[in-house]
């Protein structure tokens, strides 16, 4: 496979992942946010915006300013519009790869976006249709494309990018509180759990019953859940196995299946009493091997690095 096809399809992994993982975390904190009182508004505009690392361009950031950032500016990757851009973008250089549905299916999601208003209301409607026109790309690419390595790039950047994305969501209800202790100020763990799509896979587990330790346990270390941060870790690192199955007697050639092994091991023998006190730390170090293993995966496969990656920064 030229590693220029491979590049594009591991970013469209990557920038649909984003946008889906954005459109999201935007939709639960934009609804609570606007509910505020007015005052209370920018610093919690200013949280979000530094926990999804991106740029804030004066002291009090409003509202505005979190749904130009996070939903519509297409000169930025943070936000909605300009992954699905990109992704559309690496999809039409590797048109001769990704399937004809799945092209069909990207490009008319990046031209329904101008469909859609720029105020509250109209973003807040928007990250819904984002987050189910997302789910019908991913089915289309599932269903449509031969599960080779083809398949394995777009699918190690869909995996390695919600690693992170669930990471960034743990961060929205974690960051700038106590480590000590969980907040009771801030989104409730019922809203992160509906934003991950986990609030009845959750239940279930649990059999009824609910506390927010277990709720934070869930989204970090649940095997069965594929957005929890453990199960998309341990997805990653199978692909990388599949890409490069040589195996030595000792240690990985493969410096990225190393470091997200590494990582998903850390996790994996995690004392789960102590997993909410160094909720912090545990993601800080997700990000960072998640930006890492990107890294790792440009400089072994790829020719150049064709786009930034998005890592905003550990907290």
């Amino acid at each position: 496979m030229l590693s220029r096809i491979a590049e594009s399809l591991f970013w469209i992994g990557r920038y649909m992942e984003r946008a889906d993982g954005v459109s999201r975390i935007l939709d639960v904190h934009l609804e609570r946010i606007t509910q505020l009182p007015e005052a209370q508004q920018s610093s919690e505009v200013r949280r979000i915006m530094e926990v999804m690392g991106a740029p804030i361009s004066k002291d009090e950031p409003d509202v505005g300013d979190l749904i130009h950032e996070l939903a519509w500016n297409k000169d930025s990757l943070t936000s909605i519009a300009g992954s699905v851009n990109a992704a559309r973008e690496n999809s039409r250089r590797a048109r001769e790869i990704v399937s004809s549905k799945m092209w069909e299916a990207v490009n008319s999601t990046y031209y329904g976006l101008n469909q859609h208003r720029h105020d509250v209301v109209g973003t807040f409607r928007m990250c819904q249709w984002a987050a189910e026109r997302i789910s019908m790309i991913r089915g289309q690419a599932e269903m449509t494309m031969s599960h080779d390595q083809s398949w394995q790039f777009l699918t190690l950047g869909v995996t390695l990018e919600r690693a992170d994305m669930t990471a960034r969501l743990l961060w929205t209800r974690t960051s700038g509180l106590p480590a000590a202790g969980l907040p009771t100020s801030e989104t409730s763990w019922v809203d992160i759990l509906h934003c991950a799509g986990a609030y009845e896979a959750f239940l279930r587990t649990r059999h009824g019953t609910f506390n927010d330790e277990s709720a934070v346990r869930f989204l970090l270390l649940d095997r069965l859940f594929p957005r929890s941060v453990i199960f998309s870790l341990t997805h990653a690192e199978r692909i990388l196995e599949a890409l490069d199955p040589g195996s030595r007697r000792m240690g990985f050639t493969n410096d990225a299946r190393r470091i997200v092994g590494r990582s998903r091991a850390e996790l994996e023998y995690l004392d789960t009493a102590s997993v909410v006190r160094e909720l912090p730390q545990h993601l800080n170090a997700v990000q960072a091997a998640v930006a890492q293993a990107a890294e790792s995966v440009t400089e072994k496969y790829f020719t150049h690095e064709q786009e930034s990656s998005w890592f905003g920064g550990v907290l």
